[in-house]
């Protein structure tokens, strides 16, 4: 069995593969997106209802949770090349496969098979950037997963431009795509480091270890309720804005536009927190942006200000779900299905998002779809906070002895600290946002 573990201070990832990278999320965010635009194809051709058209996406999103769940099995056992590198040719075999279907249960099963290609890319290039950065690692996710927006953005505007009735020579152009990208897998290193650079000898020695008198299993399931939750957010303003923005009386364009416009802001996001991870920690940009973003649904409930309120939200949620995976290996390092798990909890919240939102508009009606958002986003404001008092003592004890600067007396013998010391992936504390963090 290979292991996933890299000598400290080997790259996981060469310049090249680095750029190959975010290419890949490129096209998985295009991916995504393809089934929306081209429903109108998909009825005509196979003569399907509105519903079973959108059995598509559907089966995309329940191949990706088993994308997640199948690869993280793997984790380990392959190494990261050979797991990157089915996941592109599943997605792309499965895209061939759906352009060229002769009948819609075929298409919806080679839909399902490029979800399975789609949760391996997502799941393994976000597990090997969180940890193969160091402390720049927050600040390399949250570049990866803006490319995951660029392709969100392209993939519609491809079939807007060639037309819906085309879909076919669109999803065979990106299954072509995939392939160029196996060719830089050799500069992706097959082992990974322990999460944030934290050497075996300095973990803990149970995973039955508690934080602040609270299990691990605690905070893995609170990690997921903030992943669950501020999905749901993310796509409830997503599929809602536009008929909210009508009802409250914007015309069917600006409403368009503005939701654009938000899909297009969650990308800026990303790049923008960027340099800003590298100067301040996870949890409080995690803080700022889930309190942001309840300031602006909170807005968004007024007419005259919604479009630009939900412009913010946009903007505040982005960092969310990329900077939350390093807190996670951090404060978990040996629960290593921790990221898959919070990763496909993601999914499925975002396909959950949907009916449960309906079903609360239905009773109080269209105009409060931003004050549920807001209710919705205020709980992720409150797990933020849970989070931070339940991991501070982790994330202290782990700084305190990994850290470069500790100094030990020379009475004890504590021949661990010293060997941890040159692994560790503590922050100069001029680059740190709060004390005893990253």
């Amino acid at each position: 069995m290979p292991s996933t573990e890299a000598r400290p201070g080997t790259p996981v990832f060469s310049p090249a593969a680095v750029v190959a990278s975010c290419v890949g999320f490129v096209l998985i965010g295009a991916l995504q997106a393809l089934y929306g635009p081209a429903v109108p194809a998909f009825r005509e051709e196979f003569g399907l209802t509105p519903s079973a058209a959108g059995l598509g996406l559907s089966a995309h999103f329940v191949g990706g949770v088993a994308g997640v769940l199948l690869f993280d099995r793997l984790y380990g056992r392959l190494g990261n090349r050979q797991i990157l590198g089915a996941s592109y040719l599943l997605m792309a075999i499965g895209a061939a496969c759906f352009a060229l279907a002769p009948n819609w249960p075929v298409a919806l099963a080679s839909a399902l098979f490029a979800g399975l290609g789609f949760g391996g890319i997502d799941y393994g290039l976000n597990q090997l950037f969180a940890v193969g950065f160091g402390h720049r690692s927050t600040a390399m996710l949250n570049i990866l997963n803006a490319h995951f927006g660029v392709g969100a953005i392209l993939g519609p505007a491809l079939v807007g431009a060639v037309g819906s009735a085309h879909y076919p020579a669109v999803f065979l152009g990106f299954a072509l795509a995939n392939l160029p990208l196996l060719l830089c897998l050799k500069g992706v290193r097959d082992r990974a480091p322990q999460p944030s650079g934290v050497p075996e000898s300095a973990l803990p020695a149970s995973d039955g270890a508690r934080v602040r008198g609270r299990s691990l299993g605690s905070v893995l399931a609170v990690f997921v309720a903030l992943y669950v939750l501020h999905v749901g957010v993310e796509a409830g303003v997503g599929g809602w804005e536009p008929t909210h923005l009508e009802t409250v009386g914007y015309g069917a364009g600006v409403a368009a536009t503005a939701t654009s416009v938000y899909w297009l802001m969650m990308t800026v996001g990303r790049f923008l927190v960027a340099p800003i991870a590298l100067r301040f920690s996870a949890q409080t940009i995690i803080t700022l942006s889930c309190a942001g973003m309840t300031v602006c649904l909170l807005l968004a409930s007024v007419p005259a200000l919604a479009p630009y309120a939900y412009a913010g939200v946009g903007l505040f949620i982005a960092p969310i779900f990329p900077t939350g995976l390093p807190w996670l290996h951090r404060a978990a390092p040996r629960a290593r299905r921790a990221g898959a798990l919070v990763i496909a909890a993601s999914m499925v919240g975002g396909v959950a998002a949907g009916p449960a939102l309906g079903g609360a508009i239905e009773a109080s009606g269209i105009r409060a779809v931003p004050l549920l958002l807001c209710g919705v986003s205020a709980l992720c404001l409150a797990a933020t906070l849970w989070l931070i008092h339940a991991t501070r003592t982790a994330d202290t004890s782990l700084t305190t002895d990994a850290s470069p600067t500790t100094k030990t007396p020379r009475t004890i013998d504590t021949p661990r600290t010293t060997d941890a010391s040159p692994t560790t992936g503590t922050c100069p504390p001029s680059a740190a946002g709060t004390p005893g963090t990253r």
